[in-house]
């Protein structure tokens, strides 16, 4: 059962309608240690997500931009936005047993950004934070500067973002009709949002400013944000290593 938590209780429930026999909660969690199983915190994944269909994007439709991309001189960017807010809290602590770790959280200050950025299978990232809700400006607005670097470099922008309808909209429509020389955009399935190697970065971002003291003004949530995605544009290796995930492994 693909769509289940396989839980002690569960595979108890399981042996006892296959086999007819009636094992304790106890006995079931010796017999899944004794198996190497061992409880883990589960991976999210979309329930329109269908890994035959994944493949054949990646093997198919990444395929045919890359080969573009190569033949044309230009350069592939997965883009994504994201919201970033000071009281996230993200990952796990160790406390004693019995015990809830305790993380420090900003009460009654709650502060909330927006960041629009870019990654290259080479390494690079661009990014853009937004005071305000992002929109089809600002989409237009990261459009400009990637066209802007790619026309420094000589290359062609190859634009990967998620099928959302600001990613589509009309003023894009008319934006990218006007500039096709310079980029192209294409959109990713809705059946599998892992595919954007992207949403790694905005995840590296988010777990190193709730890992941090907590900040309580929206300028010092700005001025980590920054100063991350920062050393992230000075470490390429670092963001080489998004495209490493067996799940959706793309060349780098």
């Amino acid at each position: 059962m693909e769509s289940a938590l396989w839980t002690r209780g569960a595979v108890m429930l399981f042996i006892e309608q296959e086999y007819a026999v009636r094992l304790s909660i106890r006995a079931v969690g010796d017999y899944l240690k004794r198996w190497g199983f061992t409880p883990k915190k589960p991976i999210k994944r979309a329930y329109e997500q269908r890994p035959e269909a994944v493949k054949q994007w990646i093997d198919q439709e990444y395929l045919a931009i890359e080969k573009r991309a190569k033949a044309e001189g230009g350069e592939i960017h997965w883009g994504d936005e994201t919201a970033l807010v000071n009281t996230d809290v993200r990952g796990r602590s160790y406390a004693p047993k019995g015990q809830a770790p305790v993380t420090m959280a900003v009460r009654g200050t709650r502060q909330k950004l927006s960041m629009i950025s870019t990654v290259t299978n080479q390494g690079k990232a661009s990014w853009m934070i937004i005071d305000g809700a992002f929109n089809h400006e600002k989409l237009i607005e990261l459009f400009e500067a990637l066209v802007a670097d790619g026309k420094r470099a000589g290359k062609k922008v190859f634009l990967i973002l998620d099928n959302l309808g600001v990613h589509h909209c009309k003023p894009v429509k008319a934006w990218l009709a006007e500039h096709q020389a310079d980029i192209e955009v294409f959109y990713l399935p809705s059946y599998s949002p892992e595919l954007n190697l992207d949403e790694r970065l905005n995840a590296d971002l988010k777990h190193v400013i709730s890992t941090r003291v907590p900040v309580r003004t929206k300028a010092k949530l700005h001025a980590a944000a920054k100063n991350h995605m920062a050393f992230i544009e000075t470490h390429p290796e670092r963001v080489k290593s998004y495209f490493q995930d067996p799940r959706v492994k793309y060349a780098a």
